[in-house]
């Protein structure tokens, strides 16, 4: 919701692959695909150069690791962008990506999320505040680690401590 958009389409694409990338190296052991929840409210004008890149990314790179993107709350206008780009996807792509309003999305992520609607981010209607794990800069601990209205070292730290609470509820 915080990330601001630029009109480098090859740039948003990478950086949205090391995030997927980081992702997978935090699987706990036996977990082989993830679900990516994107805010929808607000973006910006559709940019087709970078759907379509980003498209060719989830088609080349992710096909099988990808469970499913759901994408809420869905405006008229990528509602629309997305008609016309789903026909152009692999079958079992675009089986994967799911387009819903507010409601429909908050109870699609309350089933698939570790902790239920307990984890839906306080941006798309639930009690969970991100703004905690994404401070203001003035507000962050690790200032000179990185980008400050992203935290990945800390995103990672996350995901790894996640792991490890989630492969100790398994043992």
């Amino acid at each position: 919701n915080r990330k601001p958009w630029y009109p480098d389409s090859d740039g948003e694409v990478n950086a949205l692959i090391l995030l997927a990338d980081a992702g997978i190296r935090c699987m706990p052991e036996g977990i082989t695909d993830f679900v990516c929840i994107a805010d929808s409210a607000s973006p910006p004008p559709p940019n087709p150069a970078f759907m379509i890149k980003l498209l060719k990314a989830l088609v080349k790179g992710y096909p099988d690791r990808l469970n499913m993107l759901i994408s809420a709350p869905i405006s008229s206008i990528v509602q629309f962008v997305m008609n016309l780009l789903l026909p152009l996807m692999p079958g079992r792509l675009a089986a994967k990506v799911i387009l819903k309003g507010t409601d429909e999305g908050k109870e699609k992520m309350a089933e698939i999320l570790l902790n239920g609607e307990d984890d839906i981010p306080t941006f798309l209607g639930g009690p969970a505040n991100h703004d905690e794990f994404y401070p203001e800069e003035r507000y962050c601990p690790n200032r000179g680690e990185g980008t400050l209205k992203f935290d990945y070292y800390g995103m990672v730290e996350r995901l790894k401590k996640a792991k490890e609470g989630w492969e100790a509820t398994k043992n």
